[in-house]
């Protein structure tokens, strides 16, 4: 059997919001790799992130591995970010030359969604092309938020944009001016600049905002008075203007 890496997306947070070929895969698999922080990766006693804290409830502990990386950095591809990649590859590829067949990495949300998933499997392919690599969908973040807020993603011939507020406001603004939902995630530090532009178009009373969804302190709620300590992974849903029913198709 050829060795296999499986991107595996285990939604936002709530460890019910796994499909049943996630939870399959990760039982099966020799390894699940998880990422963490690189400032914590010395430290055993380290809080796990959100995709460990999910997969906990359906991986043996013995079958956990933390693989470091630089989820902090925002500089861009940033030395340190490269290094973090490469570490993490070649920890996968030590794991497939000591035996493992299957490993899997748990990225929360989907692996092809703005996910680290991604930087690993391209390290790895260049490493070992014979590992066959394979990713496995989840539940998205902004999916979660619509479900739970009771909003509808789109409708009709509406558009959905997602963007992430790190490419700055001005392609946040493009779309909120344009005809459908408009979700945002990253929030973060841009969140004053965010609810300016939404205040400014009009579209504020409608918006939603999610932090820290399926977890311990998680807040959903209007946009407007949100806490200024918003966690990197928040996200914001711009729900489009809807003035009848059906009025789209």
């Amino acid at each position: 059997m050829n060795a296999v890496l499986t991107g595996i997306g285990v939604g936002p947070g709530d460890p019910e919001l796994l499909t049943l070929k996630a939870v399959r895969l990760l039982g099966e698999a020799d390894l699940v790799f998880v990422p963490v922080l690189d400032r914590h990766a010395a430290d055993p006693d380290a809080p796990p992130g959100r995709a460990e804290t999910t997969v906990r409830a359906h991986v043996p502990a013995d079958r956990l591995r933390r693989l470091p990386f630089a989820l902090d950095d925002r500089g861009g591809v940033t030395a340190r970010r490269e290094r973090a990649w490469d570490a993490a590859a070649a920890a996968v590829v030590a794991a497939v030359d000591a035996g493992a067949r299957s490993v899997a990495f748990a990225t929360i949300g989907d692996p092809n969604v703005y996910s680290t998933f991604g930087y690993l499997a391209d390290g790895v392919r260049d490493r070992r092309p014979g590992i066959a690599v394979r990713t496995v969908p989840g539940i998205t973040a902004m999916q979660d938020l619509a479900a739970r807020a009771g909003v509808p993603l789109c409708e009709g011939r509406e558009p959905l944009t997602l963007l992430p507020a790190t490419a700055g406001l001005t392609p946040v603004a493009d779309a909120l001016a344009g005809p459908g939902t408009v979700v945002v995630y990253k929030g973060w530090r841009r969140h004053p600049d965010l609810v300016g532009e939404l205040r400014r178009q009009g579209r504020l009373a409608d918006a939603v905002l999610g932090r820290s969804l399926g977890l311990p302190g998680e807040r959903i709620g209007p946009v407007d008075g949100a806490a200024a300590d918003l966690p990197y992974l928040s996200t914001l849903l711009v729900p489009a203007r809807r003035d009848r029913r059906g009025g789209k198709l």
